[in-house]
């Protein structure tokens, strides 16, 4: 009686018998299968220089397109500056370093040295200082505003005359026009904010 009994697995492989397979052949496959497991696999090298090399994202910004140079017919570049009630106009021509304004040399007009100092800014930042003559004239406001408008019309001649330059010299801010002005008085009142002094009675 217990010859007869069977169990489900028995009856499984009664159901579907599975063939055989010789023996030749399953070692083949065998062999056939690793071959394309290892192909599918990356080599170790690989996987290497993979794991080494930090898959940052690469941020490529593309370079401002370079301006043309813009002289005159005397081969200068010229350029106007403004700041407060000030306008100056600005010529630059490669030379000794002389700077003149309204006629007149720049520590005679600037007596100031801190107003000199501003002026001269455009070159100690582009390392050109003493290699350009600047013929200025300028009117309107006092010195401290017609300083400021000779910076900027020094910065902005010496980038048509070196656009190269024109990235450092507007990183140091000094193509923008200033437009910083005293605020206007307002009736009312003693100045633009000022109130006059209250009175009780």
């Amino acid at each position: 009686m217990a010859d007869k009994k069977k169990s489900l697995s028995d009856l499984g492989a009664v159901l579907n018998p599975v063939p055989e397979v010789p023996a030749e052949t399953a070692v083949t496959e065998t062999v056939a299968t690793e071959k394309t497991i290892a192909a599918d696999a990356p080599s170790t090298d690989a996987a290497v220089a993979e794991a080494e090399e930090p898959a940052a994202p690469v941020n490529i910004q593309p370079e401002a397109p370079l301006r043309e140079q813009q002289l005159d017919k005397y081969g200068r570049a010229y350029a106007t500056g403004r700041r407060k009630d000030a306008v100056a106009r600005v010529w630059l021509k490669p030379g000794s370093g002389k700077i003149t304004v309204n006629g007149r040399d720049q520590i005679v007009y600037f007596a100031r040295p801190t107003l000199r100092l501003v002026i001269n800014q455009p070159f100690g930042i582009t390392e050109r200082a003493g290699q350009y003559d600047i013929i200025a004239t300028v009117k309107g406001g006092g010195l401290s505003g017609q300083a400021g408008a000779v910076l900027h019309g020094i910065a902005q001649a010496l980038t048509r005359y070196e656009p190269v330059l024109r990235t450092t010299v507007k990183r140091a801010g000094f193509l923008t026009r200033d437009s910083r002005a005293v605020e206007r008085k307002k009736y009312g009142k003693a100045k633009a904010r000022k109130s006059f002094q209250f009175s009780k009675r």
